[in-house]
């Protein structure tokens, strides 16, 4: 489990389930169906999405110069 931390798979595999979670609800909302979050909770799952991979990214950098 260390392996895959210090990696950054873990912060890109939960990123991707984030990001997944706000496109689920971007695509319930363009069918025309009640969406499952708000407009703050929207914005804060991408974002809380975004720092996760920048995160994972950056832990990839750093193992690759090793």
């Amino acid at each position: 489990a260390g392996f895959m931390i210090k990696n950054g798979i873990a912060a890109l595999g939960l990123s991707f389930v984030i990001f997944a979670l706000f496109f689920a609800n971007v695509a319930v909302g363009a069918a025309r169906q009640p969406v499952f979050l708000g407009d703050v909770a929207e914005m804060l799952t991408l974002g809380v999405a975004v720092v996760f991979f920048v995160i994972g990214v950056l832990q990839r950098e750093v193992h690759a110069k090793r």
